[in-house]
């Protein structure tokens, strides 16, 4: 079902064996690390995402934040939220590049409607951060709002994040690779923007840190749509762009620099259900993991022969976010942020260290 991965199996490592999935049916345990149930142990502001952390120890480059979404806004609300600041505060919740309508203009990338072409339009402009201002204030923003006045002017003022956003600009060869946009949703699931590995690629090369995406739908059971039918449609368009994604960045030096992670919240029931297909299951899930410098190449962990349980080298899903900052230089002993209560904050829990079988 997945020939082209197949073919490149050497690039990438396949954890079998995660095991605290909560079991939830949403994005918060694969963006923070972090479960709902620990909430009441988080910091005032609750916990933040992967690349809000990121962005808040590392930064971001004039022009082109740190932590950016192509999370589409699906009908299942939690399937389409890409996780936020945080206690960090909203300047490092992700931008969202994209809107309801998979056509659009990427979002926040104008100030309602003001373009580089008409910033000599004073009055307009400042009307425009204006509303802004009222807006989030409404939402209890206004801590934000300097970061974000000056990171829109920002943006308004340099090529690099619309240009990233532009494949018209890439070789069409490259393109034609990772395969078509399919711009329709899956039923309350994203649609299956396939060129947005690519846009996601294009992003970091412009100085992004973290990029988050959703594709597709893969809730098949029930009234939901048949698993077999399901997955025989969407597992090509999967392996062709995720495939493309891989050797992209082998080719372009960036296979040590960059990581990648394919996950989703929870794995599936090893028995068929009455309607052929499977259900939920959290006692065990997988990920595959690529780039960062990685050993690759590997299969880690195991379950039993029908995979409905780990038998050897249980991993929690903090271990693969200690394994991403790894990659991305952060020492996770020594860097700490303060919260609101002025206690020091670690990145992940004092206990968990990177995939060792990964890092070395």
């Amino acid at each position: 079902l997945f020939p082209r991965l197949a073919k490149i199996a050497d690039k990438f490592a396949i954890l079998r064996s995660i095991y605290d999935s909560e079991g939830r049916h949403d994005c918060f345990q694969c963006m923070t690390g972090r479960t709902v149930k620990e909430a009441n142990s988080a910091p005032p502001g609750g916990w933040p995402a992967l690349g809000a952390w990121v962005s808040k120890v590392q930064g971001s480059r004039p022009g082109v934040p740190a932590h950016l979404s192509l999370m589409y806004p699906t009908g299942n609300r939690t399937w389409g939220e890409p996780g936020s600041g945080g206690f960090l505060g909203p300047a490092h919740s992700p931008m969202g590049l994209v809107a309801k309508d998979p056509t659009a203009q990427a979002q926040s990338l104008t100030l309602r409607g003001i373009t580089l072409e008409r910033l000599e339009d004073r009055n307009r402009l400042l009307g425009a951060v204006d509303a802004f201002r009222r807006e989030a204030d409404a939402r209890g923003e206004m801590g934000g709002m300097d970061h974000f006045n000056r990171q829109a002017l920002e943006i308004l003022s340099g090529a690099d994040l619309v240009d990233a956003l532009d494949l018209s600009k890439e070789d069409p060869r490259i393109v034609e690779r990772y395969g078509a946009n399919d711009l329709a949703y899956q039923r309350d699931g994203a649609p299956r923007m396939i060129r947005n590995f690519l846009v996601a690629r294009r992003l970091v090369e412009a100085g992004a840190r973290v990029v988050s995406l959703n594709y597709s739908r893969w809730d098949w059971h029930g009234g939901d749509g048949m698993n077999f039918p399901s997955s025989r449609r969407e597992f090509p368009l999967l392996d062709q762009g995720l495939s493309a994604l891989i050797t992209d960045l082998h080719e372009r030096g960036l296979d040590r620099d960059v990581s990648v992670v394919v996950w989703g919240e929870f794995g599936r029931t090893p028995k068929i259900n009455q309607n052929n297909s499977r259900d939920h299951w959290p006692r065990v899930t997988f990920a595959l993991l690529a780039g960062g410098g990685m050993q690759t190449g590997q299969v880690i962990g195991a379950t039993d022969r029908i995979g409905g349980e780990v038998v050897s080298r249980p991993i929690r899903f903090e271990e693969a976010f200690a394994t991403l900052y790894h990659n991305l230089g952060i020492d996770l002993r020594q860097t700490t942020v303060t919260d609101a209560t002025g206690r020091p904050q670690y990145l992940v829990s004092p206990s968990v260290e990177p995939i060792r079988e990964l890092v070395g």
